[in-house]
């Protein structure tokens, strides 16, 4: 009997959403405006609506989006910029660009997101922002503490919500917690656009910031009148019509992806030799990551290898190595082994089980009775 093959992630598009797009994609190329029309400006507006938010703006890429966001707050040369450890590359690298320091912290092993007493450690009198990061898509259960950290120190709280689409804490969307939210599209995330990114703010002066710079940095769309150094971030209306469709989607692949979450928190809980990402009663994580975590006796590389060769194929960390021990960081930052333990060593024991929208119920028990068996090996 051959195996059954699950894979880490997969898209999910039903034939009804096919349809529509194929439907906009004709309406689009027929109007000839393939930028910074009707459809971005609807996703938009749906969009800030969804997350609770005034404005949100459209852009290319979560990475800009992080990059607009720091520049348009007024990130100076040698400000400071507190980022955890584990997080992807653009998150520091995008404060890099605007000019700033990337200041790395440690993490809460508990929730693989920013610690306050971390972020209280990291503060200097020229700390300009704190980026938290929702891993995974679980919003970090001290993202209230570390706003008051925040807020006493008069620095600002930026989201990373790359991962968190749809993601709460106390029912409010993430997107809405700080100065602003940085959103991906990329086609692994739970929601896409192909490429693409949103910025998401109550402050109009940051929304309207974040149009110029990108755009070009032209003083509106209709103009050639430069008045800042912009970039070309802009987002493909096509790119917008497919994130309409997604977004209408997005609640039914969050109870989805939830289902299936449970399941495996159920079920790994009664095996030894993992255990599941905690969460929390007041949080509302989307599932972007099925997050575990092996025993140090444990080898990841073996465990993963063998789950492979029974047809289960992990996701990647999130993440591993963690920032300070990549090699630019090291060269830019002169950060080394050990700076970091606590991300050291949860990030070297993390495994990311396939999770996606449309994941049955026997692919995922499948999932747990494959890797009942792998940990049986150890």
């Amino acid at each position: 009997m051959p195996l059954l093959q699950v894979p880490p992630i997969k898209l999910y598009f039903s034939l009804e959403d096919i349809r529509q797009v194929k439907r906009d994609v004709e309406k689009i190329l027929k109007s000839g405006m393939l930028t910074m029309g009707e459809y971005t400006q609807r996703f938009e507006r749906e969009y800030a609506r969804f997350c609770g938010v005034k404005h949100a703006v459209a852009v290319n890429s979560g990475t800009s989006a992080l990059e607009i966001v720091l520049r348009a707050t007024g990130l100076r040369n040698g400000d400071e910029v507190l980022v955890p450890t584990n997080t992807f590359s653009a998150t520091a690298a995008a404060v890099v660009f605007a000019g700033g320091r990337p200041i790395f912290t440690d993490v809460n092993p508990e929730t693989l997101a920013l610690n306050a007493k971390y972020v209280k450690k990291s503060l200097t009198p020229k700390t300009k922002a704190t980026i938290i990061v929702h891993v995974g898509g679980f919003v970090s259960p001290e993202t209230d503490e570390i706003g008051e950290i925040c807020k006493k120190n008069e620095i600002l709280l930026i989201e990373d919500a790359a991962h968190a689409h749809g993601s709460t804490i106390n029912r409010h969307l993430a997107g809405s917690l700080g100065v602003a939210g940085c959103f991906s599209f990329y086609p692994t995330k739970v929601m896409t656009t192909g490429e693409g990114g949103m910025i998401t703010t109550n402050d109009a002066q940051i929304a309207d910031e974040a149009r110029i710079l990108r755009d070009q940095g032209k003083e509106s769309f209709q103009s050639n009148t430069i008045v800042r150094l912009g970039y070309n971030w802009r987002m493909p209306e096509i790119s917008a019509a497919i994130g309409l469709v997604q977004m209408r989607r997005l609640p039914e692949m969050i109870a989805k992806r939830i289902k299936i979450a449970q399941y495996y928190d159920r079920q790994l809980n009664a095996l030894d030799g993992i255990r599941p990402l905690k969460n929390y009663p007041n949080v509302g994580p989307n599932y972007y990551k099925y997050i575990a975590f092996l025993n140090s006796g444990i080898d990841r590389g073996d465990f993963k290898r063998k789950l492979a060769e029974k047809g289960v194929k992990c996701g990647g960390e999130v993440y591993w190595p963690p920032l300070h021990l990549q090699p630019i960081y090291q060269k830019l930052l002169g950060t080394r082994v050990g700076d970091f333990p606590v991300a050291e060593d949860v990030c070297r024991r993390m495994v990311c089980l396939p999770m996606y929208s449309q994941m049955t119920q026997d692919e995922a028990q499948y999932v747990i009775e494959k890797v009942t068996e792998v940990l049986q090996s150890f």
